[in-house]
């Protein structure tokens, strides 16, 4: 195991945004001091990025793609930065699985993604989800979910966010939702507090999935019918714990906002919250932590973060791409990766 971590970072849609946030946030010194990193892409395109932004921003804003340490994965064909089709898609796979690769066999201890396009990789016949999924099936996972982490500007607390479910209609929610599968997610849940964050003792705020949180059935019946019961349950055999719940979604976000801004709450602030469905979670997160919101998946043997934005084709190749969220993913995966690699040692 080695002293420092070391992390693959797949540069993503190699005609997005992703070379260019990978080249600035790498020029951040201090984000390489504390870890070793590689990036997986084509170095040709990583090259012409930092030559071609030259001219419009300053090159100290980037890294030279030389004093990087580069798995070389060539494009066989030219592409034009902006347009991404399914030649792009298949690369950014192809990035993926060679970081993946390299982690399984103990390489890396940790992966950074940069943004991918869904679409281009069913274009180029790859039908999964997300990267997430294809993390999740090579490493032999059936249990993982994903936590969104940002650590507020305003007063350094950690705003931790589970989605029990993700990509999925809204209409499938309460057909998805059960009592086996929220007691796997907190399970994991408590498993990454406890391993990843140092956390041994948690407080968790557990959403309700109505308006009202049902409204004692009036407003809906899955609070009534499931989750209060299954809450109950919980809560006797994890007395170690404190799960508050369910609240109602329009007021459960009231003290995280507080506790991000600064402004006026006294409570202590819960270590997760644990929203139902994509929006319910994502809507706040974004609000309050657009540019620092980080996406981690949890359950995998190996650390997994990525920046919370996508491909932002409109924009790539003009030098306006904020690479604040990447710099966020690799300082929370060499954080992780570290805490991990310490309880090993220990």
């Amino acid at each position: 195991m080695p002293s420092t971590p070391h992390l693959a970072i797949p540069m993503g849609d190699p005609a997005s945004i992703g070379p260019e946030i990978v080249l600035k946030a790498l020029a951040k010194e201090s984000l390489r001091t504390h870890c070793q990193i590689t990036v997986i892409g084509s170095r040709k395109i990583l090259e012409e990025t930092y030559q071609h932004l030259k001219q419009i921003i300053s090159a100290d804003a980037m890294i030279d793609p030389e004093q990087l340490s580069i798995v070389d994965i060539s494009l066989e064909r030219q592409l034009e930065i902006g347009r991404g089709s399914a030649v792009t898609g298949a690369a950014s796979f192809t990035y993926l699985q060679e970081a993946i690769a390299g982690t399984l066999t103990g390489k890396y201890q940790g992966i950074v993604t940069a943004p991918i396009a869904k679409s281009l990789w069913q274009a180029a016949g790859y039908n999964y989800p997300g990267q997430t999924e294809v993390l999740a099936e090579a490493a032999g996972v059936e249990k993982f979910a994903m936590v969104f982490v940002g650590r507020s500007p305003h007063t350094g607390w950690t705003l931790r966010t589970l989605l029990a479910t993700t990509h999925i209609p809204l209409a499938q929610v309460s057909k998805t939702l059960n009592r086996e599968l929220m007691t796997g997610q907190l399970d994991l849940l408590l498993e990454s507090l406890h391993r990843d964050f140092g956390l041994n003792y948690s407080k968790i705020v557990i959403a309700g999935l109505n308006p009202h949180s049902g409204e004692e059935g009036k407003l809906g019946t899955e609070e009534q019918d499931w989750l209060l019961p299954w809450l109950a349950e919980e809560r006797e055999k994890r007395s170690d714990i404190e799960l508050i719940g369910p609240v109602p979604p329009d007021t459960m976000w009231v003290e995280p906002g507080q506790a991000w801004y600064g402004n006026g709450s006294k409570t202590y602030p819960a270590d997760a919250y644990l929203a139902l469905y994509h929006d319910q979670g994502l809507i706040p997160v974004k609000l309050m932590a657009f540019d620092r919101a980080i996406n981690t998946t949890i359950g995998l043997p190996f650390i997994r973060t990525s920046p919370d934005h996508g491909t932002a084709f409109d924009i790539a190749g003009r030098g306006i791409a904020n690479s604040r969220s990447m710099k966020e993913a690799i300082k929370l995966a060499t954080n992780l990766t570290a805490h991990r690699m310490n309880l090993h040692a220990a």
